[in-house]
């Protein structure tokens, strides 16, 4: 090799170790993921797992589709039923008695009052549901 060629491959590995860009070290995120996971998820499973294989015994297979268990809080369950037709043969169905059968049957995660509210969980796009998350 010439001087010249040396000259010019040492001044690339220069250029080339000035203008690389190492990529900053991230910490892992298995022990926070665990964490959020314990906090979040495994909680609210416990509780709404037990309320959901009830629901989905008791409730009448036609109105499971129309319906989704939102949330629980302080023992109140709310549950999104998507037309205002469902909704009111959901709140006949709980005045008949199913509310009570829920209730005893729930005793344990701590429900203490279903409420029901006109709402979606999913988007119509026309060609089916799919969920929403927001």
């Amino acid at each position: 090799m010439t001087r010249r060629q040396t000259q010019s491959a040492q001044s690339l590995t220069r250029l080339q170790r000035f203008k690389q860009v190492t990529p900053p070290q991230t910490p892992a995120l298995g022990a926070e993921m665990i964490a959020f996971f314990k906090q979040s998820v495994e909680k609210r499973q416990t509780k709404l797992g037990k309320i959901a294989e009830c629901w989905a015994q008791l409730v009448p297979e036609t109105l499971l589709g129309h319906c989704a268990l939102d949330s629980l809080h302080r023992g109140s369950l709310t549950v999104l039923v998507d037309s205002s037709s469902h909704l009111y043969e959901l709140k006949q169905l709980l005045l008949a008695g199913l509310q009570q059968q829920l209730l005893f049957a729930c005793k344990s995660t701590g429900l203490r009052k279903i409420t029901l509210k006109p709402g979606r969980w999913y988007d119509d796009g026309g060609d089916g549901r799919k969920p929403r998350f927001s």
